[in-house]
């Protein structure tokens, strides 16, 4: 029996400390705070997860031609000099109050969001690997009118490579992803379901899952895999114990 509990033992040691880590590196992963900016502004409450809207671009002959199921939140954080001071600002897109459109082409195909009765307007731009067959947002620009500034300040990057899909599928991501666009803005994604090419009526292609949900399902398997092999070794163990032991008990 000593010998049984030397395996169990070098068992434990062995495979705790394996589940230890993978869990600790998803709770780093997953936890991890935000870069705390300056600012002189006054602190104000971040709003709640945004609602997901389901935004739609209509081809020239009336069809769905761009298709996206996702809640957004604008970060936003720009230096006024005439006020001396950082302004910062989280601000949650509502459907509700947005009006969808853009438009689509071979290769190229845009969605334009007008929020607040056009004072924030949001475009994102994909682009079609024709080579490839695969699509990525590729720019995006935005608006908006804030509460601390006189003027409506501005953002655009046209070089981003965010959100790659295969054509005549979608992209998927249920994850919360931050979108660094330009110095000053990210973009906070939720729940993304999109298609900008290849869609088919009203209807998503298959999804392609992304990278952070894929992770999130590996952890799980990881951490069953450490013990169910666990619970295998130490009862080969037992076993193996029992029946030297009987062994030792026969009649001479």
């Amino acid at each position: 029996m000593t010998q049984i509990g030397g395996v169990q033992s070098w068992c434990l040691r062995v495979t705790l400390p394996l589940i230890l880590a993978v869990v600790l590196h998803q709770s780093f992963a997953t936890v991890a705070p935000p870069t705390t900016v300056q600012t002189t502004t006054a602190p104000h409450k971040d709003p709640e997860r945004p609602e997901r809207g389901i935004y739609k671009v209509t081809s020239s002959n009336g069809t769905t031609c761009l298709l996206a199921y996702m809640g957004l939140q604008l970060n936003i954080s720009i230096s006024s000099v005439p006020q001396n001071k950082t302004v910062q600002d989280v601000v949650n897109i509502k459907p509700n109050q947005t009006t969808t459109s853009g438009s689509c082409e071979a290769d190229t195909a845009s969605l334009l969001l007008l929020i607040d009765a056009g004072k924030t307007n949001l475009t994102f731009v994909f682009s079609l690997n024709s080579t490839s067959n695969k699509y990525y947002l590729s720019e995006v620009s935005l608006t908006i009118a804030l509460p601390d500034m006189k003027e409506p300040v501005s953002f655009r990057n046209r070089s981003l490579d965010y959100l790659r899909g295969t054509l005549g599928y979608s992209y998927m991501c249920r994850e919360e992803q931050t979108l660094s666009v330009a110095p000053g803005l990210s973009i906070n994604t939720f729940q993304v379901q999109l298609q900008p090419f290849g869609v088919t009526g009203d209807q998503f292609g298959a999804a392609e899952e992304c990278q952070l949900d894929e992770d999130d399902m590996l952890i799980p398997i990881i951490v069953g895999a450490a013990l169910a092999g666990l619970v295998l070794v130490v009862l080969l163990a037992y076993l193996i114990g029992r029946k030297r032991s009987h062994a030792g008990y026969q009649t001479i």
